[in-house]
């Protein structure tokens, strides 16, 4: 039976690895890494440096493949994500039958945690629904970029009694989410904070968490928006790529908690 560990390694800081993932990365024969272009070799690098400190042997492989590319401009989102999902769940189970042997682990290490805006299980999922591979597989929580996010900014993701939002920089475009005082947005790349016109918001943004590119701006959203705007278009140009969240935390005497 071969087996596979979805490994969370954290959102940047090599010393965010728990000591979970340390053991899991000992026990794997191969790695799985998908090569997201000459852009974003950082994170390949990174995902070696984090083998090379905590791996106590060098009797592991690390296998290398494209990612497909995906449609960002394609009008129907949700059959635009499922059609590259199927691509890149044949690419890993094409991987898997090629490079792991019965009895052999292989692992895949993805940023933050793997439960949260990471396809990877879903992928892992597709793959033993369809049948053609026999595997184990196992979920290694990591530390997500908004935990980290919550601690660069020594801030609470939660207020006492009131929930907390997790959203879409797609949907939060639609408007602030009612009866919520606290929104955390993944992955914005329209800065679609920028048309929140609710007042007494504050947000606390950051990119390349806990790497040596990491920024980090807080301050009332109607201070600081042109700023995070300018900082995230020269950060992506210089880099050509940025993963970035933030916070939204709405304050007043209009909170949904109170009303």
């Amino acid at each position: 039976m071969r087996r596979v560990l979805i490994i969370g390694i954290g959102a940047g800081d090599p010393e965010q690895v728990t000591v979970q993932a340390i053991r899991a990365l000992n026990q794997a024969d191969v790695f799985f890494v998908i090569d997201k272009g000459a852009d974003k070799q950082d994170l390949v690098l990174l995902r070696q440096e984090i083998c090379e400190r905590y791996i106590e042997n060098d009797s592991y492989r690390m296998v290398h493949a494209p990612d497909p590319e995906r449609d960002r401009a394609a009008a129907p989102y949700r059959p635009a994500v499922a059609e590259w999902r199927r691509q890149r769940s044949e690419i890993y189970e094409r991987l898997i039958a090629d490079e792991l042997a019965d009895g052999e682990c292989g692992a895949f290490l993805v940023w933050g945690d793997p439960a949260l805006y990471d396809s990877t299980l879903a992928i892992i999922e597709q793959i033993v629904a369809r049948g053609a591979l026999q595997l184990e597989y196992e979920v290694i929580p990591g530390i997500s970029s908004v935990q980290a996010l919550a601690a660069r900014h020594r801030v609470s993701l939660t207020q006492v009694g009131r929930p907390v939002h997790v959203t879409t920089g797609r949907l939060l475009a639609e408007g602030f989410p009612e009866n919520c005082d606290d929104v955390v947005v993944m992955l914005d790349a329209s800065c679609a904070f920028s048309g929140i016109a609710a007042p007494g918001v504050q947000i606390y943004w950051g990119a390349y968490i806990g790497t040596k590119d990491e920024i980090l701006v807080s301050g009332p959203l109607s201070d600081v928006a042109d700023e995070i705007r300018a900082v995230r278009a020269e950060a992506r140009a210089r880099k050509g790529w940025i993963m970035d969240t933030y916070l939204l935390r709405r304050t007043g005497p209009a909170q949904a908690g109170d009303r």
